[in-house]
């Protein structure tokens, strides 16, 4: 019920941001531009916070190995989880049989190898280049039967990428001059 009204409200919403945004010259706002912008703000696009790209870039293996030995993850075990699921409903989202694992959520950390991490941050990008290509392609209605399972996708990156960051702060590797002091 609750998806109910918010579709609802995105619905009602939209017309007259459309119509407000067009007398000042801009493309009315959309369900795709939503999502897009919300996609792109976790992947390169630095709006409201850090996106992966930033978050991982200049890390070496090693760094992205490191863990500060209470049991938390390390960034590349995020980078990892990230493009696991990011992955995963990608595949669902284009009609495409998911990814087999164990359904065990520890696994999709777990399986990080930092042998390849500079692999694993070129899949993370390829993923989130891959969602906004096919948000881009994709008809609305099929927009609006996945919006909130890729508004959660959206939240989900941006939650693991504050880690990533708090992560290399402990660590010391952060610079404070990439978005976050």
């Amino acid at each position: 019920m609750k998806f109910l009204y918010a579709v609802l409200a995105i619905a009602l919403a939209v017309p007259s941001l459309a119509q407000e945004q067009s007398k000042e010259g801009k493309k009315p706002t959309t369900l795709k531009s939503i999502l897009l912008e919300q996609l792109r703000s976790t992947h390169n696009k630095a709006e409201w916070f850090v996106p992966v790209n930033t978050a991982v870039d200049g890390l070496t293996a090693e760094q992205a190995a490191w863990t500060d030995g209470k049991g938390n993850h390390s960034v590349g075990q995020l980078a990892y989880h990230i493009w696991f699921w990011d992955k995963e409903e990608l595949a669902k989202f284009n009609g495409e049989p998911p990814v087999k694992y164990s359904g065990k959520n520890d696994d999709t950390f777990n399986n990080y190898d930092p042998k390849k991490w500079n692999e694993t941050v070129k899949q993370l990008d390829q993923v989130l280049t891959d969602w906004e290509n096919a948000i881009e392609a994709a008809p609305d209605a099929k927009l609006s039967e996945w919006a909130s399972g890729i508004a959660h996708i959206g939240a989900h990156n941006a939650y693991h990428i504050g880690e990533i960051v708090m992560i290399r702060k402990e660590q010391g590797s952060w610079n404070p001059e990439k978005g976050v002091k």
